[in-house]
Protein backbone atom coordinates (compact mmCIF):
# COMPACT_ATOMS: atom_id res chain seq x y z
CA UNK A 1 0.00 0.00 0.00
CA UNK A 2 1.11 3.35 -0.73
CA UNK A 3 -0.51 6.72 0.35
CA UNK A 4 0.91 10.09 -0.60
CA UNK A 5 3.49 11.32 1.67
CA UNK A 6 2.48 13.52 4.36
CA UNK A 7 4.37 14.46 8.21
CA UNK A 8 3.80 12.81 10.97
CA UNK A 9 1.70 15.55 12.11
CA UNK A 10 -0.75 15.52 9.30
CA UNK A 11 -3.14 13.42 9.65
CA UNK A 12 -4.49 11.28 6.82
CA UNK A 13 -7.04 12.84 4.27
CA UNK A 14 -9.78 11.05 2.45
CA UNK A 15 -8.45 11.89 -0.69
CA UNK A 16 -5.20 11.02 -0.04
CA UNK A 17 -4.46 8.33 -2.97
CA UNK A 18 -3.98 4.44 -1.93
CA UNK A 19 -2.47 1.84 -3.97
CA UNK A 20 -3.12 -1.86 -3.02
CA UNK A 21 -1.25 -4.51 -4.37
CA UNK A 22 -2.82 -7.28 -6.43
CA UNK A 23 -1.90 -9.78 -3.80
CA UNK A 24 -3.49 -7.96 -1.10
CA UNK A 25 -6.72 -7.97 -4.11
CA UNK A 26 -6.29 -11.63 -4.29
CA UNK A 27 -6.17 -12.67 -0.78
CA UNK A 28 -9.13 -10.32 0.45
CA UNK A 29 -11.40 -12.08 -1.97
CA UNK A 30 -10.05 -15.56 -1.22
CA UNK A 31 -11.02 -14.60 2.67
CA UNK A 32 -14.19 -13.06 1.51
CA UNK A 33 -15.30 -16.12 -0.87
CA UNK A 34 -14.15 -18.79 2.58
CA UNK A 35 -16.64 -16.72 4.94
CA UNK A 36 -19.38 -17.55 2.76
CA UNK A 37 -21.30 -20.81 4.54
CA UNK A 38 -21.71 -23.86 2.08
CA UNK A 39 -17.92 -22.82 0.11
CA UNK A 40 -15.70 -25.99 1.33
CA UNK A 41 -12.76 -24.33 -0.23
CA UNK A 42 -11.39 -21.50 -2.93
CA UNK A 43 -10.30 -23.78 -5.72
CA UNK A 44 -10.15 -25.92 -8.22
CA UNK A 45 -12.41 -29.39 -8.02
CA UNK A 46 -11.38 -30.99 -10.75
CA UNK A 47 -8.34 -33.83 -11.33
CA UNK A 48 -6.39 -31.11 -13.23
CA UNK A 49 -6.94 -28.55 -10.78
CA UNK A 50 -3.47 -28.53 -9.66
CA UNK A 51 -2.15 -27.65 -12.95
CA UNK A 52 -5.13 -24.75 -13.51
CA UNK A 53 -3.56 -21.82 -11.62
CA UNK A 54 -4.42 -19.64 -9.23
CA UNK A 55 -8.52 -20.14 -8.01
CA UNK A 56 -8.75 -16.09 -7.87
CA UNK A 57 -7.95 -13.70 -10.87
CA UNK A 58 -8.31 -10.26 -10.18
CA UNK A 59 -7.81 -7.35 -13.20
CA UNK A 60 -7.70 -3.36 -12.70
CA UNK A 61 -8.78 -1.67 -15.74
CA UNK A 62 -9.99 1.92 -15.68
CA UNK A 63 -9.69 2.10 -12.25
CA UNK A 64 -12.51 -1.45 -11.48
CA UNK A 65 -11.66 -4.64 -10.57
CA UNK A 66 -12.97 -7.95 -11.93
CA UNK A 67 -12.54 -10.85 -10.42
CA UNK A 68 -12.85 -14.01 -11.61
CA UNK A 69 -13.00 -16.71 -8.64
CA UNK A 70 -13.17 -20.67 -8.25
CA UNK A 71 -14.93 -22.61 -5.44
CA UNK A 72 -15.60 -25.74 -4.58
CA UNK A 73 -19.29 -26.04 -2.46
CA UNK A 74 -20.19 -27.83 0.37
CA UNK A 75 -22.80 -30.82 -0.32
CA UNK A 76 -26.30 -29.93 -0.20
CA UNK A 77 -25.74 -26.55 -1.12
CA UNK A 78 -27.82 -25.16 -3.40
CA UNK A 79 -25.46 -24.07 -6.62
CA UNK A 80 -26.98 -20.55 -7.61
CA UNK A 81 -27.85 -19.00 -4.62
CA UNK A 82 -24.20 -19.83 -3.08
CA UNK A 83 -22.61 -18.42 -5.98
CA UNK A 84 -25.09 -15.21 -5.44
CA UNK A 85 -23.57 -15.04 -1.78
CA UNK A 86 -19.90 -15.82 -2.85
CA UNK A 87 -20.53 -12.55 -5.46
CA UNK A 88 -22.28 -10.19 -2.49
CA UNK A 89 -19.17 -11.03 -0.41
CA UNK A 90 -16.77 -10.45 -2.90
CA UNK A 91 -18.05 -7.11 -3.87
CA UNK A 92 -18.43 -5.20 -0.96
CA UNK A 93 -15.19 -7.12 0.11
CA UNK A 94 -13.81 -4.90 -2.60
CA UNK A 95 -15.62 -1.72 -2.30
CA UNK A 96 -16.03 -1.43 1.40
CA UNK A 97 -12.82 -2.77 2.63
CA UNK A 98 -10.38 -2.24 -0.22
CA UNK A 99 -11.96 1.01 -0.86
CA UNK A 100 -11.80 0.16 -4.88
CA UNK A 101 -14.46 0.47 -7.29
CA UNK A 102 -16.10 -3.01 -8.64
CA UNK A 103 -16.30 -3.92 -11.70
CA UNK A 104 -17.40 -7.51 -12.25
CA UNK A 105 -17.81 -11.00 -10.13
CA UNK A 106 -17.56 -14.17 -12.20
CA UNK A 107 -18.01 -17.35 -9.26
CA UNK A 108 -16.71 -20.47 -11.02
CA UNK A 109 -18.13 -23.29 -8.85
CA UNK A 110 -15.85 -26.13 -9.81
CA UNK A 111 -16.79 -28.71 -7.66
CA UNK A 112 -19.25 -30.28 -4.96
CA UNK A 113 -17.57 -31.87 -1.66
CA UNK A 114 -15.06 -34.49 -1.32
CA UNK A 115 -11.77 -32.89 -2.41
CA UNK A 116 -10.15 -30.28 -0.29
CA UNK A 117 -11.51 -31.22 2.85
Amino acid sequence: MNAQPGGPSSPPQQSDPLTVSHSVIVEMVRVAALEVPGVLKVGRGGPLAVLSGSPVRAHVSDGRVSVRVWIVARPGHALRPLAAQVRQAVGATVERLLGLELGEVTVVVDGVGGRGK
